[in-house]
């Protein structure tokens, strides 16, 4: 099938400022629903028209681990205060981070990775999706004093089809539709009268929400140096102070995987930004990929960050596929770019060679 139109494209971008603004938000399941459709669409969709298949326990699953955190109690300053536990909707506290409370609780578990391989993990999934269904499921597409259904429709018990089109314009305004839905989280737990005393003055309420923990961040460095060794994996000068960057930018993709992990000179994590990096670092990445996956998963389960090789490299794959189509260009050195083209996504998928052809 087809991607949709441009005009197809825009009355998407009207609806999706619709549901914003015209939508009735009493809790942020709304807007974890959004993230983890476009998520979704980005980790296992393509550039085409066509409709996706979602279960709700793979939606349930991106709940989780987007409220996972959530289910810990705010902390505050350089010793990490606690204040207490953020309230997300208007009522009582949500069912979502009820369930995940209580089953870190009853398994003493502190990390996702590490509930994931308990056999009691898929009865917290059953939870959490039922509680999807019942309610974002249903209402997400209310908004206007009606229902469009323009994203999504039932289809049959336990699942939703994400309609032809849809997929395309999560995959192409993915960033958008990550910023809104982000920025609508943040403001809408700060605007609960019950948060205030928690939250006091910190400005670390996103962070908390939806980045991984400095302490996490430092884990890392220190398992990436002894899988990657002492050098900036961009200029490959010795390290002394060091970075953790995010091959793919964290502003495009804001999902933490440990695989899109590297170490860097802070100048050159400055200099590249939130940019793409050019064609010689995007080689040596998929080599890394192959050649270190198995090390890199290990990393992620010891410290609690989730690892995928194939998600991150079909991540990466859509990040170089979208720049390519806005005319984008790749960050190689300190003010240094490159146009990206159609062989940067030959790295990815490579043509036959000519005798296969035969």
């Amino acid at each position: 099938m087809p991607p949709p139109s441009a005009e197809a494209q825009l009355a998407f971008l009207a609806k999706l400022q619709r549901l914003f603004s015209e939508g009735n938000f009493t809790a942020t399941y709304k807007f974890a629903l959004l993230i983890a459709l476009a998520d979704l669409a980005v980790e296992i969709g393509a550039d085409d028209g066509a409709a996706l298949p979602l279960s709700n326990q793979q939606i349930a699953e991106r709940f989780v681990q987007l409220y996972w955190q959530h289910a810990s109690p705010y902390t505050v300053g350089p010793t990490g205060v606690e204040t207490g536990l953020l309230i997300r909707n208007f009522g009582s506290q949500a069912a979502v981070i009820t369930a995940i409370a209580d089953f870190r609780q009853s398994n003493n578990v502190h990390t996702l990775v590490q509930a994931r391989a308990l056999s009691q993990y898929s009865s917290l999934l059953i939870k959490v999706a039922a509680t999807v269904s019942a309610q974002p499921l249903t209402y997400l597409q209310n908004f206007g004093g009606g229902t469009d259904q323009f994203l999504y429709e039932r289809n049959g018990r336990g699942s939703i089809l994400l309609k032809p089109g849809v997929v395309y314009c999560l995959r192409r305004f993915y960033p958008l539709v990550q910023h809104l839905s982000r920025t609508h989280w943040v403001e809408h737990i700060k605007s609960n009268k019950l948060n205030q005393i928690i939250l006091g003055k910190s400005r670390n309420l996103e962070d908390f929400l939806l980045s991984t923990s400095r302490q996490s961040l430092l884990l890392i460095a220190e398992g990436l140096r002894k899988l990657d060794g002492d050098r900036c994996f961009y200029c490959n000068h010795r390290l002394n102070e060091t970075d953790v960057d995010h091959f793919i930018p964290f502003s495009l993709y804001p999902r933490d995987l440990a695989h899109n992990f590297v170490l860097a000179h802070p100048k050159c994590n400055r200099s590249k930004s939130d940019t793409l990096a050019a064609r010689p670092h995007l080689e040596r990445w998929l080599e890394r990929l192959v050649r270190c996956s198995d090390d890199l998963t290990e990393l992620g389960f010891s410290v609690g960050v989730n690892a995928d090789s194939a998600t991150s490299k079909h991540v990466t794959a859509w990040g170089y596929s979208s720049a390519l189509e806005a005319g984008g260009k790749a960050w190689l050195d300190s003010a240094k770019y490159e146009a990206i083209t159609c062989e940067y996504l030959e790295l990815f998928y490579p043509r036959p060679h000519p005798d296969t052809w035969r």
